[in-house]
């Protein structure tokens, strides 16, 4: 209840608790601002499991909040229809629904509701999704945007999306950006660098990307591009995914040329120091919601090619060049262009840094939880 500023807040964190990739980046960071600036409030988080892989999510200001009874049969279940029961006489002021969705009947706990949306690519390239499950993300996605009092979107692009799509109507979507892990805020220090450099024997130079080895990634036309484009720098892709998948890519890199080197499994603290070592940094994703590595690329100084006509502008500005995805020899130029243009490529790269002053933190804190009380007092404008 609100109390002296208090208040108490509920959200779907299964991606905190469970998801490595963006999801569940994006979950555990804003979870983490709200501890570290607002950490009076009190934080529910509903989970249909709690692994123990991050500890400070069962710490103070958060309270996990787990299936109990017949639904620990159907932890799934539980979160689209027995959240509600689970927060029943927990007195909430505001539920958030940090991954597009709201659970059925969460209306009558009489508590305000914000659902966070990230992303359209389900509408944009529905080629890339089975039709059951972009059926029912789509009606889950409709209903959210029908039921929430707010809906956040974490770009200007997700915010169009969503008015063109849904037919969200502008006052009900707000953009709040997200940001990322605190490690990009931080300067690198010489040891530490050393020592990475030495631990995962690192190149002198290299072509780097991060992501998700899968299809909308792009990374099979990144090889092509290079490739073409006869680059003597080797390819460094930091990202899981399925094997099928890496065969693929080391396929291709062995057909074009490339010397790839894949890897799966990378500290995160280790990341700054693999983004400060590259050449360049080429994200030539098809279509992101947001797009944290290109921020953490431009955070580390590292001089970005990426997709052209997405949300990237939004973070790196001017400071990027941006090329068509689908255009190989358009990003074998580009990273041509880097390399053999100093002095405008360390331009972009200052640039690209001070427009990410708009990330930091506390900024983010402080515009979630003004969006967070504007919500409870229906002060929405």
């Amino acid at each position: 209840m609100l109390n002296n500023g208090e208040i108490t807040i509920a959200y779907d964190a299964k991606r905190a608790f469970l998801n490595y990739r963006g999801l569940g980046n994006y979950s555990r960071n804003l979870l983490a601002l709200m501890s570290r600036y607002y950490g009076h409030n009190h934080y529910l988080l509903c989970t249909p499991k709690d692994k123990h892989l991050y500890r400070r999510l069962s710490e103070a200001p958060f309270e996990p909040v787990t299936p109990h009874g017949v639904w620990r049969i159907v932890p799934s279940v539980w979160r689209r229809y027995g959240i509600p029961h689970a927060l029943r006489d927990r007195h909430i002021d505001l539920y958030h629904g940090l991954s597009q969705e709201l659970p059925e009947g969460i209306e009558q706990l009489g508590c305000k509701t914000i659902v966070t949306m990230h992303d359209a690519i389900f509408m944009r390239y529905p080629e890339l999704y089975s039709a059951t499950y972009r059926a029912s993300f789509i009606r889950r996605n409709r209903s959210a945007c029908e039921r929430a009092d707010l809906i956040i979107a974490i770009s200007e692009q997700t915010k169009k999306d969503f008015m063109d799509f849904f037919g969200v109507e502008e006052n009900r979507i707000r953009v709040v950006y997200q940001g990322c892990n605190d490690i990009y805020w931080q300067p690198v220090l010489s040891q530490q660098l050393q020592s990475v450099i030495a631990r995962y024997r690192l190149p002198e130079a290299y072509v780097l990307s991060v992501g998700a080895l899968e299809e909308r990634k792009n990374h099979a036309r990144l090889i092509r591009a290079m490739g073409c484009a006869h680059m003597d720098l080797p390819l460094v892709i930091v990202g899981r995914g399925e094997s099928r998948q890496a065969h693929l890519l080391y396929e291709t890199a062995k057909h074009y040329g490339v010397t790839l080197r894949i890897m799966e499994d990378v500290r995160t603290e280790d990341l700054p120091v693999i983004y400060r070592q590259a050449a360049v940094f080429v994200y030539p994703s098809l279509f992101e919601g947001f797009g944290i590595p290109v921020l953490e690329a431009a955070r580390c100084q590292t001089p970005i090619v990426t997709s052209a006509g997405t949300c990237f502008e939004e973070i790196a500005g001017e400071g990027a060049l941006y090329v068509s995805p689908t255009d190989e020899q358009a990003i074998g130029q580009a990273i041509r262009d880097v390399l053999e243009h100093s002095e405008e490529t360390s331009q972009r790269v200052l640039t690209a840094l001070n427009n990410t002053e708009k990330f930091r933190a506390e900024n983010i804190a402080h515009n979630l939880m003004q969006t967070y009380y504007e919500t409870i007092h229906g002060h929405l404008s």
